[in-house]
């Protein structure tokens, strides 16, 4: 049997999906690829691999799509781990760098300044090391692991699902799981177990991550309240939501 092949984003929040694959009984069936998010959606949508843990705002260029888990990434309210950083306040902000690692980040920092901030900001796409870059009116978003340490480094810092939230008064979704055909009924009840067992298993994998000190951050506050993991109806709303910002002409 060929095996399914699976990409799924390298960082922290997918820790307990990646624990809970690699030790389920799938794991002789799959090809467990780990990438950053913009990887894995292009590889999503060359059809390099079957299922990926894709950034949202891939969704509308799949020509064949199918949401095949109730687990997600998502916050409710803060999550921590995708920020725009700054020198000046909002008002101030004249151009943005970035993430050249993320899709719905950026897409979301652009519904936000247009429609909830009310900002014209100048977009900028960035390279390796922009982080550096952020000085006067230039601010940066900066998503993933790479925002654990840095919380202070910077005068303003907007987390931006919070401000989705203040925007909509909805959580928000950040990454799900996508295929991009379908696939067996079995498999997708065997691929459910298996990340659900993962993020029953988080408290031996915090343990795990606290003591090999790879983390600048807390990590049980962050894998237990800031990622909120289930694709519920208000996830599922605030997605559809997202999805109609960015049908809008201006984004």
């Amino acid at each position: 049997m060929q095996k399914i092949k699976i990409s799924v984003v390298s960082y922290l929040n997918s820790k307990p999906f990646i624990n809970g694959l690699q030790h389920s009984a799938l794991i002789g069936k799959i090809d467990l690829q780990l990438d950053i998010p913009s990887v894995c959606a292009q590889k999503l949508l060359d059809g390099q691999v079957d299922i990926g843990l894709v950034p949202v705002a891939v969704l509308p260029l799949l020509k064949e799509k199918y949401i095949i888990s109730d687990y997600c990434i998502g916050a409710v309210g803060k999550v921590a781990s995708v920020m725009l950083y700054s020198d000046v306040p909002l008002n101030e902000i004249s151009n943005v760098l970035l993430d050249y690692q993320s899709r719905t980040s950026v897409t979301l920092v652009k519904v936000l300044a247009d429609n909830f901030w009310q900002i014209k900001p100048k977009w900028t796409s960035a390279k390796a090391d922009f982080e550096n870059e952020i000085n006067g009116a230039t601010a940066a978003v900066i998503i993933g692991d790479r925002t654990f340490g840095i919380e202070n480094k910077y005068k303003f810092s907007y987390d931006l699902a919070e401000e989705w939230q203040k925007f909509t008064g909805l959580p928000f979704v950040f990454a799900c799981w996508v295929s991009n055909k379908q696939l067996p009924p079995i498999f997708i009840s065997e691929f459910n177990a298996a990340l659900k067992n993962g993020l029953d298993s988080r408290p031996e994998l915090i343990k795990e991550l606290q003591d090999s000190k790879k983390y600048p951050t807390n990590i049980d506050v962050y894998l237990n309240q800031n990622i909120d993991y289930d694709y519920d109806t208000a996830k599922k709303q605030a997605l559809e939501l997202f999805l109609s910002y960015m049908g809008n002409p201006e984004q």
